[in-house]
């Protein structure tokens, strides 16, 4: 299997500190996988499936990712509009959320896997 280079964004350290979680060494950089629960971001991410999160991704418009907003982490949509920043559940029954206050990326969403091959989908 032949090996994938991973491009390692650059970006300055004072918007590092505005949009991603402090990252204090090695470790805390490396992907790592969470269980999904419940319904507010199916139909593409379903209740059961693993999600594996690559903290050193910066968020785009579009991406999902793994946020620190108000208090509580959540999984949602990064979704940019106009310049302002929403969190917007896939499923229209969750509200979209308008960030106007500080918060922090855990990471960003890079692929999807569940009990069944044909639901692994690489989203980077």
């Amino acid at each position: 299997m032949a090996d994938k280079l991973k491009t390692i964004p650059i970006i300055p350290a004072q918007q590092a500190n505005q949009v991603h979680a402090e990252i204090t060494s090695c470790a805390d950089a490396e992907p790592y996988a969470l269980r999904v629960i419940g319904d507010s971001m199916a139909p593409e991410f379903l209740d059961g499936h693993i999600i594996i999160v690559d903290p050193a991704m910066p968020p785009i418009n579009g991406a999902y990712v793994v946020i620190d907003y108000r208090g509580e982490t959540t999984f949602r949509q990064f979704v940019v509009e106009e310049g302002r920043k929403f969190l917007k559940a896939l499923n229209d029954a969750y509200p979209t959320v308008e960030m106007v206050e500080n918060y922090s990326v855990r990471g960003v969403v890079v692929q999807r896997a569940s009990r069944r091959r044909k639901d692994l989908k690489h989203y980077y």
